[in-house]
């Protein structure tokens, strides 16, 4: 019995591992859904195509795999869309597929109707049409090579209604094309000695890792590169846990907008070793803005172009093998003191307020409790805000993927969507999804999603009732605030309407408790958390006073 276009496409789908499709069914992609009943992918219904986009988010930033995300034409693509630009901009591996109107119509004017391929250009690194039955193995083979391939992003495949009912004639056109995985690439030795050179030449050496370093599988090799030769490790936000947070060489998160720690050791330093680093994640613009700091770029591909990022050496190939190499060619070097102090003094800031028991919750306390209670391969997810500057400086991590912040496109709305699919990968673990108020509500209805599936995580809120970190922005800048204030809903009663549990943090003693009640449950928890965003200005204040 011959096979329809829908039915040829789950098939490659599953030659290439996919376990789970996230999305909403919809009249122009019933064929795909009707094509699923019969297959072992779990087809996940989400409560909005932005859920969906962000679940296959998470789930291509924590495996390697691409995540795949389904959508009806018009308004449940451009839903997708925004989940979509993050895959694409974090270097997540993603595929997204959407259906569309039948080609008969796309020359006329016609409802629901936008040009798809146009639309998901800009955010994807491929974006193509099925036009023809017979090439539907291949344009499915080509999205997830393209998705998964160094830099990893999203690809999208847009499959017209008439086309997905055609039937596909027996033969190659029928079958799935095997995936292959492709042989790693080594650096010459060549571009290792002349890296050695650069590190042998250099007083004061730092590495600045990047997410390619997580997503190379690097952390046992930097960690091994950093101990051997004495230099310390500076972490992008997406790089948090590349090396132990009680390693002697770990110095921290860079990217908060104040002057910081971690910027104080690069401007210091008269060479950075740009271990894969990615310019979206923190700007060289940021710690380079005189270009005159020596820049040693270790990386699975050459350097991106921007005059302030101008390498002086370059290693390219499998960024474990390079680091490894590299350890044979170079003796350890001699870190200043003053290079240590600021890393002591770093490490106490992050302790200083574990025992506050001031409520509203300072920032620093709830992260304090928050690392008491979760284990150093469980995973914390960030959403975007205030709170995610908190994160990043305060919370330490042990193990690269145990903290997820966006921070290439950086988009609000993530954690919610993103725990259920950390919890679909790692049952075992526990999972908690971190966010602001505003960022709760823009994607809370994925917890009827996650109740529905019985993926127990804990959503900590930030509770201040304003977009935290513009605020914090205009009282840097303007020394007011204006239109970022707003009320919230009861998120108890929120949380139970679910068919979840909620919480509220009274006083600053119950946090940890309450935590670790949490964390006991097998449905999926809120906790509704006042936070001191007080604390925001004093560490503007406090970091200025420090570095000016």
């Amino acid at each position: 019995m011959l096979m329809n276009t829908a039915q040829v496409l789950v098939k490659c789908l599953e030659s290439e591992g996919v376990k789970y499709i996230f999305g909403i069914p919809g009249e122009e992609n019933l064929e795909i859904i009707e094509a699923l009943r019969d297959s072992p992918i779990q087809f996940i219904t989400v409560r909005h195509e932005q859920g969906a986009a962000f679940m296959a988010d998470m789930y291509g930033r924590l495996t390697g795999r691409a995540g795949v995300c389904l959508g009806t034409l018009g308004p449940g693509a451009t839903n997708l869309i925004t989940g979509v630009a993050d895959a694409n901009m974090d270097g997540a591996p993603l595929v997204c597929i959407t259906g569309q109107v039948g080609t008969e119509r796309m020359h006329i004017t016609s409802h629901q109707y936008l040009d798809l391929v146009t639309l998901f250009e800009p955010v994807t690194k491929r974006s193509r049409q099925i036009v023809r039955a017979d090439t539907v193995n291949e344009i499915i083979r080509n999205a997830f090579k393209h998705a998964q391939a160094e830099k990893p992003g999203a690809s999208h495949v847009d499959l017209p209604c008439n086309i997905a009912r055609m039937e596909v004639e027996e033969g190659p056109s029928s079958h799935p094309i095997h995936p292959y995985e492709p042989n790693a690439e080594l650096a010459d030795v060549t571009s290792i000695r002349a890296a050695a050179d650069l590190i042998a030449g250099a007083e004061r050496a730092v590495v600045l890792a990047g997410h390619g370093a997580v997503r190379g599988h690097a952390s046992e090799a930097l960690t091994h590169f950093a101990d051997t030769l004495h230099i310390p490790v500076i972490n992008t936000m997406m790089a948090k846990g590349i090396i132990p947070c009680d390693d002697d060489y770990e110095c921290g998160t860079i990217g908060i907008p104040q002057k910081d720690y971690p910027d104080a050791l690069i401007e210091q330093a008269d060479l950075v070793i740009a271990v894969g680093y990615d310019l979206v994640e923190y700007a060289p613009t940021k710690w380079n803005p005189k270009a005159d700091h020596k820049i040693l770029h270790i990386d699975a591909h050459t350097a991106q172009v921007n005059k302030l990022y101008q390498p002086n050496a370059s290693v390219v190939g499998d960024i474990p093998h390079s680091l490894e190499k590299l350890i044979t060619f170079c003796q350890p070097k001699t870190v200043a003191d003053d290079m240590f102090a600021l890393r002591d003094e770093m490490r106490h800031e992050r302790e200083m307020y574990a025992d506050d028991d001031g409520c509203p919750v300072k920032p620093q306390k709830v992260l304090c409790d928050i690392r008491k209670v979760l284990g150093k391969s469980d995973i914390l997810i960030s959403d975007v805000g205030a709170h995610k500057m908190w994160i990043a400086r305060q919370y330490p991590c042990y193990r690269p993927n145990t903290c997820i912040i966006s921070n290439g496109f950086a988009t609000m709305g993530l954690s919610v969507p993103g725990a259920i699919a950390a919890k679909l990968v790692y049952p075992d673990k526990k999972v908690m999804a971190v966010t602001g108020d505003g960022g709760f509500l823009m994607n809370c209805q994925e917890l009827e999603t996650a109740a529905r599936l019985k993926t127990p995580f804990v959503t900590l809120i930030f509770h201040d009732g304003s977009y935290g970190l513009i605020k914090w922005k205009q009282m840097e800048r303007y020394h007011h605030a204006t239109s970022v204030d707003f009320t919230n809903p009861d998120f108890v009663q929120l949380a139970e309407s679910f068919h979840c549990i909620g919480y509220r943090i009274e006083k600053a003693e119950d946090l940890l408790p309450t935590l670790e009640k949490a964390f006991a449950q097998d449905v999926p928890v809120i906790i509704d958390c006042p936070v001191d965003y007080g604390e925001n200005m004093k560490l503007t204040a406090h970091l200025f006073k420090r570095f000016q």
